[in-house]
């Protein structure tokens, strides 16, 4: 795989500052548009993927991530779709773990995913420097997974998340409350979380794309959750942070860590620190918004200096924050999440 020329050790460090005076050291890209789930929530159940020519090749997903390593990044998460269906994924993370994180340059490499595949891939991802992944993971009951998920197995999900933590993988759920779907379980599965020494994330539902569910009638806020929590437990709020946007608090009776992401209830946009590159290289700098800048043309029209450039343009262009309403006739952008990146 081709490895760009590390920057000059004379030339200036120019780190990704936006209009706003954010600093941008958080990467998230999409590695393919497909997933052998079909989330409710997520996409429609006959999705058309993209066709693999117009997907980033693993040498230009290599490029932009070096070029935004160059410029201060210091997190990269891989997500999809499933990131762990595309085939030789496993290359990719290789060269990646061997570029940026064996050098110290990249902090972290971290994953997202639905766990199907952790079953296989669970002690390469670790000895490759993989310390820590979240898991989708919305039900503990095996009809409604498959009803949530269309056609996924719970149990290939729990063996996947089991070979994640025998492989010393941290393992963070990552769960979806929606009213009158799997809102019942949010306490089992904080409990379960927590007594498997795992820490628990709940999203509220995004407005993207198209997707069978009336997302009014099952959004869910988390302020309501957390209102319904404080009944039963005593949450402390805690300064942890792990790049994303999730605000942390502790469980004083299990001792785990809840995590609340709230893009419809309290936006989280003033401290924003990342950027989603999709599979087909679009830079999107809002995941709400559909100002986006093409970095595959740039690098194939201009090499690493037209990348350099691109990722200026992008600063310039990254907005104050996203404008999601729920309860919208239309979602707030037609793209599906998948497409962006989970």
């Amino acid at each position: 795989m081709h490895q760009p020329s590390p920057p000059s050790p004379s030339a200036p460090f120019r780190p990704l500052i936006d209009g706003f005076g954010r600093q941008v050291t958080y990467l998230r890209v999409s590695v393919t548009d497909r997933c052998d789930f079909r989330c409710t929530y997520c996409m429609g159940e006959d999705m058309t993927f993209l066709p693999k020519s117009e997907v980033l090749s693993f040498e230009e997903i290599q490029a932009i991530i070096s070029a935004f390593v160059a410029r201060g990044v210091r997190k990269v998460r891989l997500t999809g779709g499933e990131p762990l269906v595309r085939r030789d994924i496993i290359k990719l993370i290789e060269a990646i773990s061997a570029t940026h994180l064996a050098s110290g340059q990249l902090e972290e490499l971290t994953i997202t995913t639905n766990g199907s595949q952790l079953g296989v891939q669970a002690e390469r991802l670790a000895t490759l420097g993989i310390k820590r992944i979240n898991v989708s993971l919305d039900t503990l009951d095996s009809e409604r997974f498959k009803e949530i998920t269309r056609r996924g197995r719970l149990g290939q999900v729990l063996d996947g998340i089991d070979a994640a933590q025998n492989a010393g993988i941290a393992v963070k759920i990552n769960m979806v409350p929606m009213r009158g779907v799997n809102d019942d379980e949010i306490v089992p599965l904080l409990e379960w979380a927590h007594g498997r020494g795992f820490d628990l994330t709940l999203i509220e539902a995004m407005p993207l794309g198209e997707v069978a569910i009336d997302r009014a009638e099952a959004h869910l806020s988390l302020r309501e959750v957390r209102d319904r929590l404080t009944e039963c437990y005593r949450l402390e709020p805690i300064a942890k942070r792990t790049g994303g946007p999730a605000r942390y608090m502790r469980v004083a009776e299990t001792g785990g860590t809840l995590g609340f992401i709230t893009p419809l209830s309290h936006n989280f946009c003033e401290s924003c620190n990342r950027v989603r590159l999709t599979c087909t290289g679009a830079l999107y700098m809002c995941l709400g918004q559909e100002d986006r800048v093409d970095l595959r043309a740039a690098f194939r029209e201009g090499g690493e200096e037209g990348l350099d450039a691109a990722l200026d343009r992008a600063m310039i262009l990254k907005p104050k924050g996203h404008d999601f309403v729920i309860d919208r006739a239309q979602p707030a952008v037609a793209r599906h999440m998948s497409v962006t990146g989970g």
